[in-house]
């Protein structure tokens, strides 16, 4: 895994070990970057269940003005800072180690531009973080909220119930990416 873009392009990063989560792969975050590469600069990106810092990071490196990382996991959150120093864009990332509720309900205190939702599978996560988000008037209308799941049907029938509208969606093996925005 590395990152595709920008001014860290080419630089490998580390990945955690086992099965706890799934790294998107480069061709799915390829075509998720070249769809939003106009929205990225100068942006705040928000990178719920980070991982391994994958996807903040690269919205960095392609000219976001901050990203915000959260993982609840210490073991990602270790990873990420190795990424981070790796990178060398400590200065335009924000990491946090906390379930994304808290993240969600006592840290953010900005619009965020793109949010990047990509939860363990078999969760009400996406549901539960989209909601906190509009509940608590984190995006406007012109913010993007990217879904990655294996399990669109369920996710899609989910957030229907909410006050957002699928603008796009795109299908890369097992892996789909739902967007949506706040109804206008």
């Amino acid at each position: 895994m590395r990152i595709i873009g920008g001014k860290a392009r080419g630089t490998k990063l580390y990945t955690l070990e086992g099965d706890n989560t799934r790294p998107t792969l480069d061709r799915v975050k390829e075509s998720l970057f070249n769809i939003i590469q106009r929205d990225i600069p100068n942006c705040i990106f928000l990178d719920l269940f980070s991982g391994s810092g994958a996807i903040g990071l690269e919205a960095v490196s392609r000219g976001a003005k901050k990203a915000i990382l959260c993982d609840k996991s210490k073991d990602a959150i270790n990873i990420i800072k190795k990424n981070i120093e790796k990178t060398h864009l400590k200065e335009q990332v924000e990491l946090y180690q906390l379930p994304f509720e808290k993240l969600l309900n006592d840290k953010i205190n900005e619009k965020i531009d793109i949010v990047y939702i990509d939860p363990p599978y078999k969760t009400d996560f996406v549901y539960n973080a989209i909601k906190i988000i509009l509940d608590k008037n984190l995006i406007d209308e012109d913010s993007i909220v990217i879904i990655e799941t294996d399990e669109e049907e369920r996710i899609v029938q989910q957030i229907e119930r909410l006050n957002i509208e699928i603008t796009n969606q795109r299908k890369y093996g097992r892996a789909h990416l739902i967007f949506v925005r706040k109804v206008r």
